[in-house]
């Protein structure tokens, strides 16, 4: 498929690049290349400590996040397919140590609570770039550019998102795919998450790049 870079046009309809903030991002950067790897597949913590505790945090929160209590974890490892889709009810903000692309889709392309795998679009993300991901856009785990680097990707995100999943009752509507605190995910048939009892909501071919 074709990978459009963030900064194409075709990429304002799913998120933003995010100027300024170059201490900030030097911060975390060089606190994030000394998170763990995993040699195969991704690993993923909601908040990590050592990126908390960085006056950056504070600037993530007050600079993106409008003063809302936020944490900053990551996604690291190696992954080159779609697996799923997931949306929050906020932005997400990604920043990389290596470049890396973002599988893509946007919400309001989703019908019947189907969303065909071919409306998905490809956007690599230089190292050092931070954007922003619109909550309504539909993204997943980072996918590498080049096999042996991986990837390790800051996740910024409302505190909270993507924790324990809350004890409630399905009334309908999007509730069948809560996966997690504030993550709603539409699983390939073929993902490991569809075969723990993920919501299959992703028609067509699994996208691999």
């Amino acid at each position: 498929m074709k990978i459009y870079s963030v900064t194409d046009p075709e990429f304002k309809a799913y998120g933003r690049v995010v100027t300024g903030l170059n201490a900030a991002k030097a911060e975390i950067l060089e606190a994030l290349a000394k998170t763990p790897q995993p040699a195969e597949g991704t690993g993923y913590v909601p908040e990590d400590e050592r990126l908390q505790e960085l006056p950056a945090a504070v600037e993530v929160s007050e600079h993106l996040f409008g003063g809302m209590p936020c944490q900053l974890g990551w996604c690291n490892g190696h992954n080159n397919a779609l697996n799923c889709l997931e949306y929050h009810r906020d932005s997400e903000f990604n920043l990389g140590t290596e470049d890396f692309v973002l599988l893509l889709a946007k919400q309001d392309e989703i019908e019947n609570g189907k969303l065909d795998t071919a409306k998905v679009k490809a956007f690599r993300v230089p190292a050092g770039t931070l954007v922003e991901v619109y909550a309504t856009t539909l993204h997943y785990a980072p996918c590498h550019t080049d096999a042996e680097k991986g990837f390790r990707v800051l996740v910024a995100l409302p505190k909270g998102t993507n924790t324990a999943k809350p004890d409630m009752a399905n009334n309908g509507g999007d509730d069948a795919l809560l996966w997690a605190c504030n993550k709603w995910l539409l699983a390939h048939p073929d993902s490991a998450e569809a075969k723990a009892g993920a919501y299959i909501g992703l028609i067509g071919e699994n996208v691999h790049i």
